[in-house]
């Protein structure tokens, strides 16, 4: 079945899709930042950098040959965040209507819309229901459900509102039950972030900085599976605080916030907070606050976000560290991106390759 990712930035939900067993045909998105390395770490997908709000259905369907499968994908939250100023007149709130306008001209069989909770309360209830009108009468809809990443085994808690919709005709349709059937334990942050102390750089590589392994023993289960075949990873650079930080850093209770930066500190048997984005350039290039690492007087790498937020060590991001922290933010936990398509593969049960990637 093929697959299309609308606003797919660094490529959390399609990763999440691969893992499943489907096939991501094409991608859409229109910062060339946030889908820096998209194209590296998806090479079989076609990336477009396009206003998703001036696409058609004709074209989506032109471009992946025809065939549209199911639709998935996260529209800008900063609308409708509840940490953030919520405009009704911020124009990215409108992009939540144009994703569901494209499903409603696909008709795929199936799709999955990503947003913050916020989605839910007053004063944004209303515009997702009134996206909803367009693709009633056809789909059969889960949600709006408010799932946490970490109930799915991911060391961060992200708790984010999906919509799921099957095709009436083409599926039976999906019950909670089907997707709190992947539910597990939650990985703990000494699970994702042990191995990676004392990596020792090997060099550079177009841009990237090249880390190895520095210390022996057997990785947690989790971390294992986040190795890639060469065992290298990239975006490791270590902040080197000026030394009253670092020592304010350093006695910082875990789980607790540093008065001054407010920096959460991670506690090693725990789950790191949510992961923010930051903003672009046309939103002031604002830094999103990094927690502080829980054994070390500094804030994580960008290699160290990943982990925790559930990318694989060969998943690359970009060169700079603020525009890393800002795909690592804004993504979907392919955690929790996995187990969202498994439920849905299994409806179909379309593939057995997906009854092999579920086990």
């Amino acid at each position: 079945m093929k697959l299309v990712d609308l606003f797919c930035g660094c490529g959390g939900f399609s990763l999440g899709a691969h893992q499943a067993g489907f096939e991501v045909v094409s991608a859409y998105d229109i910062d060339p930042n946030l889908t820096h390395s998209f194209e590296r770490n998806f090479p079989n997908t076609r990336l477009h950098l396009k206003d998703v709000s001036r696409l058609t259905g004709a074209q989506l369907l032109l471009s992946a040959g025809g065939q549209i499968d199911g639709i998935f994908g996260g529209p800008p939250c900063q609308g409708f965040s509840d940490i953030g100023r919520r405009a009704v007149d911020d124009p990215r709130r409108q992009l939540l209507g144009h994703f569901f306008r494209l499903v409603a001209e696909v008709r795929p069989t199936f799709f999955i819309m990503e947003n913050v909770r916020g989605l839910a309360q007053s004063g944004a209830r209303q515009v997702l229901e009134d996206a909803l009108k367009l693709v009633r009468d056809r789909y059969q809809l889960l949600g709006p459900m408010v799932l946490d990443a970490a109930d799915f085994g991911a060391p961060t808690k992200r708790r984010r509102l999906f919509v799921i919709g099957l095709h009436k005709d083409r599926s039976d349709p999906l019950q909670a039950d089907d997707v709190l059937a992947g539910r597990r334990r939650a990985a703990t942050v000494r699970d994702a972030l042990t191995d990676l102390i004392g990596a020792v750089r090997v060099g550079d590589e177009e841009g990237y900085d090249v880390w190895r392994f520095g210390r022996r023993g057997r990785p947690s289960a989790y971390a294992q599976a986040m190795r890639s075949i060469d065992r290298r990873f990239t975006g490791n650079r270590l902040t080197v605080h000026a030394p009253v930080i670092a020592e304010r850093f350093a006695k910082l209770d875990p789980g607790a916030i540093d008065p001054v930066g407010r920096h959460p500190k991670l506690a090693w048997e725990g789950q790191c907070p949510t992961l923010r984005a930051g903003t672009g350039a046309d939103r002031g290039s604002y830094q999103a606050v990094r927690p502080i690492h829980p054994g070390e007087p500094r804030v994580i790498t960008v290699r160290e976000a990943a982990r925790l937020q559930g990318f694989p060590d060969a998943h690359r991001f970009h060169p700079t560290l603020w525009h890393s922290f800002r795909m690592i933010g804004n993504s979907v936990s392919p955690v929790i991106a996995r187990e969202l398509f498994v439920a849905i593969a299994k409806k179909l049960t379309f593939d057995p390759r997906v009854t092999l990637a579920a086990e």
